[in-house]
């Protein structure tokens, strides 16, 4: 790549994070009360916040004539064992008016309710369900809150990190009853937990913004 083309794509991103930053601003003069935090990783706005002002902030973002974020891409969770709220659930939100992406993240323990945005969001009713069935995040006044993936009498939630790999049951055919059984397992070995730091934890490239106190 030559010097020339490097300047201009250095000076793009320049303008991009400093354009970031006067939105960032903007949104925290805006709704103060609702975001904790806000970072710019990749160019990407994340926006941190409570799970009781999940509702409010979402309803903001799609319906201001500013944000216009109609559509709800995904919802999807990561699980934290050793924090105390250990889900951090993510709105994922595209704009198509002002081709732009935002994501919300908020965080819950095991019985802390979020409130269902599937009345705001339609995509989000299948999207909810697979958080609670796999992550076991519970969305109240969701309309049919039921596991998606997992099959009928499944125990647990799959996706936690304390979830053995193994599973607790094991399903098979079972040719003399002709009909599938579910048994336990048997295992020749107890679990055994394993702890390594990932490789691809970066922290580089984020602009990170929190909402001045009062």
């Amino acid at each position: 790549m030559q010097k020339s083309e490097r300047n201009k794509q250095s000076y793009k991103i320049n303008i991009t994070m400093a354009q970031n930053t006067a939105y960032i601003q903007s949104l925290i003069s805006i709704a103060p009360r609702w975001i904790t935090q806000l970072r710019v990783s990749k160019n990407e706005i994340v926006i941190y916040t409570k799970p009781e002002f999940v509702y409010a902030l979402l309803t903001f973002f799609k319906k201001h004539t500013s944000t216009q974020y109609k559509v709800l891409v995904d919802i999807c969770a990561v699980d934290y064992p050793s924090k105390e709220h250990r889900f951090e659930v993510v709105y994922n939100l595209l704009s198509v008016l002002y081709n732009s992406r935002i994501r919300i993240k908020t965080n819950v323990d095991e019985i802390t309710p979020i409130r269902s945005v599937s009345d705001l969001y339609p995509s989000a009713g299948w999207y909810e369900r697979e958080a609670w069935d796999l992550f076991g995040v519970y969305f109240s006044n969701h309309s049919d809150l039921r596991r998606i993936l997992t099959d009928y009498g499944f125990e647990g939630h799959p996706l936690r990190k304390d979830f053995p790999l193994s599973g607790y049951t094991e399903v098979r055919y079972d040719d003399s009853e002709k009909r599938v059984v579910s048994e336990k397992i048997e295992l020749s070995q107890e679990f055994r937990f394993f702890d390594c730091t990932s490789p691809w934890e970066d922290q580089a490239n984020q602009l990170s913004i929190e909402p001045k106190k009062a």
